[in-house]
């Protein structure tokens, strides 16, 4: 593993280990659509101690000493099939879940969090939004990469080549982030009103678990997958 230094991209960071996204969750720091930037660089505009976030992320290695898949390297096939089965089998299991919770919850509390509507509004649309994504991925871009990691030479794809619907991928993975921003504003960053119900704990509680693991999707799709597919093409022409 190599050594972190505060001009690290906060994106290699996280591709070494991912447990380490949770240290930037805690700090508010985007390592999925802006994870191209030095940690130096992010702590300065956000009024961080770069220090303190490096002991941090020191502290997390040590609670998680445990090796992980080195994906910078893995098969993509492999890759792929693991971003499906771990990120977009969680989406969709878990987004019926929290929209039944939310809308239940804006007709319950209508008079008092007149907001869960926003929220269900958000939420609706980014349901929608990450379906097609989800399928464009499954049934267009994951297939193409993987015809990429067994050919001989570059293929004729009829987009022409895998950066063009890895552009558009990468397009929607920012209004997802835009979207998760809309749901972390209206909800006050999770934090439970003080008439919150059960119900109400659970689904604040649910929606920012999806949002940590939709921002852990976004960053190894970004960071891992989709440059290594356009340097495995560039390898083929």
């Amino acid at each position: 593993m190599s050594k972190i230094s505060p001009e690290s991209t906060v994106a290699e960071i996280v591709s070494e280990k991912i447990s380490r996204s949770k240290v930037f969750e805690n700090n508010g720091i985007d390592f999925c659509c802006g994870g191209d930037i030095p940690l130096s660089d992010i702590c300065r505009v956000q009024g961080l101690n770069v220090e303190k976030v490096l002991q941090e992320i020191d502290a997390n290695d040590k609670e998680h000493p445990e090796s992980e898949r080195d994906w910078n390297t893995a098969p993509l096939h492999e890759l792929c099939d693991d971003i499906v089965a771990v990120h977009h089998e969680n989406l969709r299991r878990e987004m019926p879940r929290i929209k039944k919770m939310i809308e239940k919850l804006a007709e319950v509390h209508k008079a008092n969090h007149p907001e869960l509507r926003d929220l269900l509004s958000v939420f609706s649309s980014f349901e929608e939004e990450i379906t097609s994504h989800l399928m464009k991925e499954e049934h267009v871009l994951f297939p193409m990469i993987k015809q990429l990691e067994t050919a001989t030479s570059a293929p004729e794809f009829h987009c022409y080549t895998v950066a063009n619907p890895i552009h558009v991928m990468m397009s929607e993975h920012e209004s997802t982030g835009e979207a998760l921003e809309k749901m972390r504003s209206i909800t006050k960053d999770y934090i439970p009103p003080e008439d919150a119900c059960n119900t109400y704990k659970a689904m604040l509680e649910a929606l920012h678990e999806l949002e940590s693991d939709t921002h852990r999707h976004i960053h190894r799709e970004n960071h891992i997958l989709f440059p290594r597919a356009q340097a495995r093409e560039a390898e083929l022409k």
